[in-house]
């Protein structure tokens, strides 16, 4: 009987495939990085706006401290998701 290979990614098809992986390393970094700096100035925006009383701008601040806190949370865990992906794809 065959028993059948598991079947998983090649990696070595692309030539570059080490270049590829510094450069999406870098690029996640300089996301997560990116992120982190909205995180803190849309932080300290609310804190001054809630204080002066502007209002409105406190809840823009606000609305980027959310959008802030997912983006680095999506950032932060794009390279465990793709790793989980890969260790199912090479399982099914």
């Amino acid at each position: 009987m065959n028993q059948a290979q598991p079947v998983g990614p090649d990696f070595d098809a692309v030539a570059a495939t080490e270049q590829l992986s510094h450069i999406i390393g870098a690029l996640l970094t300089v996301g997560l990085i990116t992120a982190v700096g909205m995180l803190i100035v849309c932080a300290i925006t609310w804190a001054v706006a809630s204080s002066s009383g502007a209002w409105h701008s406190a809840a823009r601040a606000r609305t980027g401290v959310l959008v802030a806190i997912g983006g680095a949370t999506l950032t932060g865990g794009a390279l465990a998701w793709t790793n989980w992906l890969l260790h199912t794809g090479s399982t099914l």
